[in-house]
């Protein structure tokens, strides 16, 4: 397995380790799972993300090459019309002819002739060789750069107290900084924004640091040259001690983003076309939802696939999960009939129950005292489309559980949260 250059910290530190996306990754250390997954909520954790895939798509049609491979409408972020919006990112989609998701993807915009995309653990030799397929007639240059890019997620209401007081100029970073925002580049040259300039660390370190995560709260993702990673991420743990921040593995990272309503890709989209789910925001819609904005790889598939299958969140009603592997688990409606399959269950232990109603840690009224046992949520992938409150059972080999079908599973979600209130009114 491949491992990053946090590996040995992590191992040093009595992370238990398990493989993911080819990579050896910390599943949760000897806090535990529940306290990482709490500390994200209420102060912060920090990720090893260092498995991700990191590809450069530069020259003079970048743009159009990109708005041909990916599905989000590139001209419609940030700015409604062209020069887009510089420093800013956003969500999107690779997918293949059929309508399929290869992989999900964060397009970073540099300048009109460079971007970035993030894409999962280990598919960067996946999505480079599906990208060649189409470069044809178009100037541009794809390059894998998963050899000079190590990459820190901070995420946590306690994030940006903690950040700043390892950044040489934090007023300046934070100026401007809205949600999806980054600033800065690698000391390598090869991702580097000449508009936003250097991010610096007081440990000498310079990264690119933007606003967003995985996680649903408030927080940074730092993409950072391996041969300061260790140092950065030493810097990071010392400065957060006093906040509370803890390190975090895979399996709070797996609940945090299922409470979030987020994906996680070759799971919950992939092997059927991208229709019909809670992240159809990746899709080029128009402004009455009639049809596309533009022609991307899989437009023709999904206009006339006839795909009546839906994903749709669930959250239960105690913290038991049902388990996906193996034979895996499925769904069944009131009167015992199966109508589909469980894509993700997880236990968010942020939140609980009153009256019925969904509340979390971070609710605005959230009762004194609240102590939350958690709740299994996830998605399921089900034949028919049910209406929010539909309850289902879900069930493995071993237990069946009752949930019902949400809208949205945790609330009061700090990501989105304006950058003032979080760090001055923390």
């Amino acid at each position: 397995m491949k491992t990053t250059s946090l590996f040995e910290w992590h191992r040093a530190h009595g992370a238990t380790m398990g493989e993911f996306g080819g990579y050896s990754m910390p599943l949760w250390y000897p806090t535990g799972a529940r306290q990482e997954h709490l500390a994200v909520l209420t102060s912060a954790g920090i990720f090893d993300t260092g498995h991700m895939s990191v590809i450069v798509i530069s020259g003079p049609d970048a743009l159009p090459f990109l708005q041909y491979c990916c599905t989000k409408d590139l001209t419609r972020v940030g700015a409604k019309k062209l020069p887009l919006d510089h420093c800013k990112c956003t969500n999107g989609a690779f997918l293949d002819e059929r309508g399929w998701v290869v992989d999900d993807c964060v397009v970073y915009f540099f300048e009109h002739d460079r971007y970035m995309i993030a894409v999962n653990a280990g598919m960067g030799e996946i999505i480079a060789p599906h990208l060649e397929k189409y470069r044809g007639g178009y100037d541009v240059q794809v390059t894998l750069i998963d050899e000079e890019v190590d990459k820190i997620d901070l995420q946590g209401p306690r994030s940006g107290h903690i950040l700043a007081s390892c950044l040489e100029h934090p007023d300046r970073f934070f100026d401007g900084m809205g949600f999806y925002r980054f600033k800065g580049c690698l000391a390598s040259g090869m991702i580097k924004c000449d508009r936003c300039g250097d991010v610096h660390f007081k440990n000498g370190s310079t990264a690119l640091v933007s606003r967003s995560g995985y996680t649903g709260e408030f927080g940074f993702e730092i993409f950072v040259s391996p041969d300061e990673a260790s140092g950065l991420w030493k810097l990071l743990i010392d400065a957060g001690t006093a906040d509370g921040l803890l390190p975090c593995g895979l399996a709070a990272r797996d609940s945090l983003r299922a409470g979030a309503v987020l994906p996680l890709s070759h799971q919950d989209i992939g092997d059927w076309p991208f229709l019909n789910n809670p992240w159809l925001y990746a899709l080029p819609f128009n402004d009455d939802r009639s049809g596309f904005t533009k022609d991307f790889v899989g437009r023709e598939a999904l206009e006339t696939s006839g795909f009546s299958e839906y994903t749709l969140p669930f959250a239960g009603f105690d913290p038991r999960k049902v388990d996906i592997h193996g034979d895996g688990a499925n769904v069944f409606d009131s009167s015992g009939k199966r109508i589909g399959r469980v894509l993700t269950c997880a236990t968010d232990v942020g939140i609980g129950r009153i009256d019925g109603r969904i509340v979390g840690l971070a609710s605005p009224d959230v009762p004194d005292g609240f102590k939350p046992r958690g709740l299994s949520c996830g998605f399921v992938l089900v034949d028919r489309l049910l209406d929010y409150g539909t309850p289902v059972t879900l069930r493995d080999v071993r237990r069946e559980i009752r949930v019902e079908i949400v809208r949205d599973v945790r609330p009061g979600r700090t990501s989105r949260r304006p950058l003032r209130e979080m760090i001055d009114g923390e």
